[in-house]
């Protein structure tokens, strides 16, 4: 690869630079702090025009690449130090568990190719979903309803409904059952 031959310039931020700019100010200062509750987080947020649910709840040290690619059901649980690094759309849906120091990873680069060349695809974390601590998913994930992935797992590939993941790659481990009551 020659780094010196990248280029970038066919990617859209999908927001001018000074909204960017303001972005990450407003973020620094609010959203990735140690501030705590929810309420501030979520207004600005909103503000910078992600789309959030009734009842999600944001932890202290979030940090969200672009706000206006990020939509949230509701519900929904996201956890301190989460980094959604979305060049991409994410996704997220009702009642789901994003723990703490989860990594949702939209874009990677083409190391085929002499430029390398960014690729990004989005990811999208389906309802009743739960993203242990300091998992990772990567570029064009989609993880289906129900399902889990464990503690410190990397999900490359797809994760089928109400099974549970575990591991660097994530491999199935069961199916993810529920109680009755």
């Amino acid at each position: 690869m020659r780094l010196d031959l990248f280029n970038n310039t066919s990617f859209s931020r999908g927001r001018p630079v000074w909204i960017e700019t303001l972005w990450l100010f407003v973020q620094a200062l609010f959203i990735n702090s140690w501030i705590p509750g929810s309420v501030h987080r979520k207004l600005l947020l909103r503000l910078f025009g992600a789309k959030i649910g009734k009842g999600t709840f944001f932890k202290p040290g979030i940090k969200v690449k672009f706000p206006w690619r990020l939509e949230i059901g509701e519900h929904a649980w996201i956890g301190e130090d989460v980094w959604i690094d979305n060049l991409a759309k994410v996704t997220i849906g009702s009642h789901c568990c994003i723990s703490q120091g989860v990594y949702l990873c939209t874009g990677s680069h083409d190391w085929s190719k002499k430029r390398f060349n960014l690729i990004t695809k989005p990811i999208t974390v389906m309802d009743k979903s739960w993203l242990c601590a300091k998992s990772i998913i990567g570029p064009g994930v989609t993880v289906n309803e129900g399902a889990v992935l464990g503690i410190g797992s990397l999900a490359t590939e797809d994760l089928k409904a109400w099974w549970i993941y575990q591991g660097v790659p994530s491999t199935v481990m069961r199916e993810r059952l529920l109680e009755s009551k």
